[in-house]
């Protein structure tokens, strides 16, 4: 049996999307086309994987038009949760600051470019 499975985010701008998540660590490994703008860019941060794709794919491909709002959440740890805000600040939106959970992270919330929630987290102190 093949072994592999990964989420594809739609992105009105893909570039401006994969921008983001390599701020977070995230390296492209595959673009389409490979020259000029691409319409999809594979993405990986150790054996994480996410395609994004452009936002035009569900209705081209299979008649869905994109939904509005918050599509998915991508949930991600990172060494330190208020560092990594603060270096994403100027580049996203911020919709929950830092905070320590009863479960033992910390957790804070921004948004992607096309304002789908981003979780970054750390195990608090």
């Amino acid at each position: 049996m093949v072994d592999g499975a990964f989420p594809i985010v739609f992105a009105t701008r893909v570039a401006a999307t994969v921008a983001f998540y390599e701020r977070l660590g995230f390296r492209a490994y595959f673009r389409y086309p490979a020259e000029g703008e691409a319409g999809y860019v594979g993405v990986r941060r150790g054996t994480a994987q996410l395609g994004v794709l452009d936002a035009a794919w569900p209705s081209e491909q299979y008649a869905r038009p994109l939904g509005t709002g918050p599509r998915f959440e991508m949930f991600v740890y990172v060494d330190d949760v208020d560092d990594t805000v603060a270096r994403l600040r100027e580049h996203a939106t911020v919709v929950r600051e830092p905070a320590d959970m009863p479960w033992g992270e910390r957790i804070a919330y921004v948004c992607d470019p096309d304002d789908n929630p981003v979780a970054l987290a750390t195990a608090s102190a």
